[in-house]
């Protein structure tokens, strides 16, 4: 008979720690059940509204961020940007071919944890430089070279804690960035070393800007847990962007356990966060970016209409690079089977999520050169492109069928809710209804 406190997949991970006396590390992202965008839906025009013509009325994209302290804001041509995945984490190849996508639809992509590499900044025509805990390869030259700056506080997947890279992924080149040993295990700082509060936030952004002359934005990154107080503590620290990563956000390597119980799901976070923007009066000032689980056209809108002014996606742009296919594109153009591979790592695709392990079938999230060399990256780049595209368009049609000419006029009267707990944290009345539990009677 199924037991409900002890089902199957709990006595397993009971066993594994039993047999580990550790606790279990993997990469990707939560994998339990969460309130996530699936459960809003959009009031589209009928009667009462007029939709667009796709054919013949334009849907503007053009998402601009970072103009609050006069520093040159990041002009994009769509509202969805490349999270910050690093070097190490992921293949050379890989990050060359997120720049390249990001260069050819016109938007942004992040560096990472362990600095730049000479191919990112090339492959990528618009740059965030992050500045973690860790300080890995952090270069004031490489921030200078940058198109903004991303402080990370800390992620979705594993907020208040550290990342991890283990020593199968540290090879030559990660280790000289990084200034580590090769082949030892590293973790990620959980804090900056340099600062015990938000005044302190207040003086690294000062640092930052007076490095960069005052001309590059400056974005602070947080994972989602306390995320009112959190947002306005970055606003008062003087942010011109705040990213807010909700619990399904991606890693490359971190604590089970922290992938799975910690923070809160991104539905709850950007209405918190867009409300907390919203009551200092400064949503027009400060840009808002949303991450954590972001997989489609309907997803980016309906953050866009919860108050986010565009969105993150990492673990999306993944799978679009190839993660998780059953073959990659062998040097005679002809697709070569890995599910054997798939099956060493105790895993097949469309399951796997041993991004930890440096041994990625596809070649993405390894540094092993063999592995790495499966990942075309000019091939890469067009699948990214096209999914980028894709979502765009899917953005768009929501828009135009709610009556919008511009994909940031979505608003959350645009949205019904399916579940009460989607009602409540989004703060949108149940289909339906008028009713916003714990808010409107």
């Amino acid at each position: 008979m199924h037991n409900h406190t002890f089902p199957p997949e709990v006595i397993a991970d009971v066993h594994a720690l039993a047999d580990l006396g550790r606790y279990q590390i993997r990469g990707f992202g939560a994998r339990r059940a969460l309130p996530t965008f699936d459960d809003l839906v959009f009031l589209t025009a009928s009667a009462s509204r007029y939709p667009l013509e796709g054919y013949r009325e334009r849907c503007e994209t053009r998402t601009v961020l970072g103009g609050r302290h006069g520093a040159h804001p990041i002009d994009l041509a769509i509202p969805i940007t490349i999270a910050g995945m690093s070097f190490g984490a992921l293949s050379a190849p890989a990050k060359q071919a997120l720049g390249r996508a990001a260069t050819e639809v016109g938007t942004s992509t992040t560096t990472g944890d362990g600095g730049m590499t000479d191919e990112e900044r090339q492959a990528s025509k618009t740059l965030v430089y992050q500045c973690l805990p860790s300080r890995y390869g952090f270069n004031p030259a490489h921030l200078r070279q940058a198109d903004a700056i991303e402080i990370v506080i800390g992620q979705g997947a594993k907020p208040g804690g550290g990342g991890m890279l283990l020593g199968q992924k540290v090879g030559p080149r990660v280790a000289k960035m990084r200034t580590l040993p090769e082949g030892i295990d590293q973790r990620s700082a959980s804090r900056h070393p340099d600062w015990t509060g938000p005044d302190d936030l207040r003086i690294k952004i000062e640092e930052l800007r007076e490095a960069t002359n005052g001309e590059k934005p400056v974005y602070v990154k947080m994972g989602a847990t306390r995320t009112d107080h959190d947002v306005k503590l970055a606003v008062a620290a003087g942010a011109d962007v705040v990213v807010v990563d909700g619990m399904q956000g991606g890693t490359g390597a971190t604590q089970d356990v922290f992938i799975e119980h910690a923070g809160i799901p991104t539905l709850a976070a950007v209405r918190q966060a867009a409300g907390a923007l919203r009551e200092l009066g400064v949503e027009r000032e400060v840009a808002l970016i949303v991450s954590g689980g972001i997989r489609t056209g309907a997803d980016v809108a309906k953050a866009l209409a919860l108050g986010a002014d565009a969105v993150s996606i990492g673990v999306a742009a993944l799978l679009a690079l190839g993660c998780n296919r059953p073959s990659y594109r062998g040097d005679d153009a002809e697709e070569v089977d890995v599910t054997a591979d798939y099956a060493k790592l105790g895993t097949k695709p469309g399951e796997c999520a041993a991004c930890h392990t440096g041994n990625c079938p596809v070649g993405i999230t390894t540094q092993d050169d063999l592995l790495a060399g499966r990942l075309d990256p000019d091939l890469a780049a067009a699948r990214v492109a096209n999914y980028l595209r894709a979502l765009t368009m899917e953005v768009t049609m929501l828009a135009r069928a709610c009556g919008k000419s511009n994909v940031h006029n979505l608003e959350p009267e645009d949205l019904a809710a399916l579940t009460i707990e989607a009602a409540a944290m989004a703060r949108i009345p149940l289909a339906g209804t008028g009713w916003i539990p714990g808010i409107r009677p």
